[in-house]
């Protein structure tokens, strides 16, 4: 059936041919709920996929949270080597059980989801995640000048690798510093063509792994904030201490009670599965560390892009960055969780090894 709604279908052009420049007889794997909204923007992309001449597929499973397994058919579906893979889920893709007991490897790295494996390790397949979206939301945010935005990612990309560590601090409280030896940046620019590539729609970031251990101040996270239970517009900002990478207190309202007893369920669920074999003791207690680690530092760079209480586009907006509390990118320090939350008009300074700093933002403004 084809989509009623032709700012819709004109979108999701721009996703499948645009973005994943998709080609003739290609195999798209779309992985969605049953919601409405998430549904219909996938029967949308399955659509401009068929326009393209690929083989689409759409699988349908029920809601998963940042702390549920997906369904076993869906993990058993990677193995047809999707050539693009499609995530539109209300909440979360779902974690792959039989990776996390015993890890996909790769050149030395493992991997505990074959998502992750397929993408950053064998480099098989491309994909973009759009988790939480909404018709409106995809509508407004797809479609901007993608060059523009490739632009500026390089550029800021560029300054992140050349540098040693980072400053952030805002009007808010926030005065935090990050290492960033050995670690690569990350850019969302909505360029997903090349095998390997993936990000998110909307698209419109820089992000990076913090150096293990080097994440030292005070974060005062005053935007939004993901939990367990989804996404929330912050009323009274959460103050968290940081030391040697791992939030070490937590202060505010209920907002902030709120994050506390995730971090403090992801911990005890992580020991859960120590206890009932789901993951060996040791890595068991690396998980239910890491639920409390400084996992990345993103700043948002898509003009469209606001602070609207879902995620994958507040942490896109002009004007912020974000930090994820849980595991990172690096796949060195895994977690059940990964939690982002939105710092606004910050202020953000790289150092680079010979002392030279570079000012990134100044209240928000963008200035490279």
């Amino acid at each position: 059936m084809k989509s009623q709604d032709p700012e819709l279908a004109e979108a999701a052009r721009i996703a499948i041919k645009d973005s994943l420049k998709v080609a003739r007889d290609e195999k798209v794997m779309i992985i969605t709920n049953p919601g409405s909204e998430v549904y219909a923007v996938s029967m949308a992309l399955y659509e401009a996929s068929l326009e393209a001449g690929a083989h689409p597929t759409i699988l349908v499973q029920d809601t998963k949270g940042q702390m549920d397994y997906a369904e076993e058919a869906v993990i058993a579906a990677f193995e047809s080597q999707p050539d693009v893979v499609i995530s539109l889920s209300e909440e979360k893709l779902g974690k792959d059980r039989s990776g996390m007991e015993t890890p996909y490897e790769w050149d030395g790295v493992n991997y505990d989801h074959v998502f992750h494996y397929q993408l950053r390790g064998a480099r098989t397949l491309r994909a973009f995640w759009s988790p939480g979206i909404t018709v409106e939301l995809f509508k407004s945010t797809v479609p901007i000048d993608y060059r523009q935005l490739q632009d500026r990612c390089v550029r800021l990309k560029a300054v992140l690798e050349g540098s040693v560590s980072l400053r952030v601090s805002n009007a808010k409280g926030t005065a935090v510093s990050l290492g960033l030896v050995g670690r690569q940046a990350r850019m969302d620019d909505g360029n997903f063509a090349s095998p390997g590539s993936g990000g998110n729609l909307p698209a419109g970031e820089v992000f990076v792994s913090p150096a293990l251990g080097s994440t030292e101040g005070t974060i005062v996270f005053d935007g939004s904030i993901a939990n367990a239970r989804g996404d929330i517009i912050i009323r009274e900002p959460i103050r968290c201490t940081v030391k040697g990478g791992f939030v070490t207190a937590i202060s505010g309202g209920e907002e902030a009670r709120m994050l506390e007893a995730t971090l403090d369920e992801a911990a005890s669920r992580a020991r859960a599965m120590g206890e009932d074999g789901s993951l060996p003791r040791d890595k068991a207690e690396a998980y239910a560390r890491n639920a409390r680690g400084i996992g990345e530092l993103g700043i948002g760079l898509n003009p469209r892009a606001k602070i609207v209480g879902n995620m994958l586009v507040d942490e896109k907006a002009f004007r912020t960055c974000h930090f994820a509390i849980g595991a990172n990118y690096d796949e060195d320090a895994p977690a059940l969780i990964h939690l982002d939350g939105l710092v606004t008009e910050p202020t953000i300074v790289a150092v680079a090894a010979s002392g030279k700093e570079t000012l990134i933002e100044k209240d928000g403004d963008f200035l490279l």
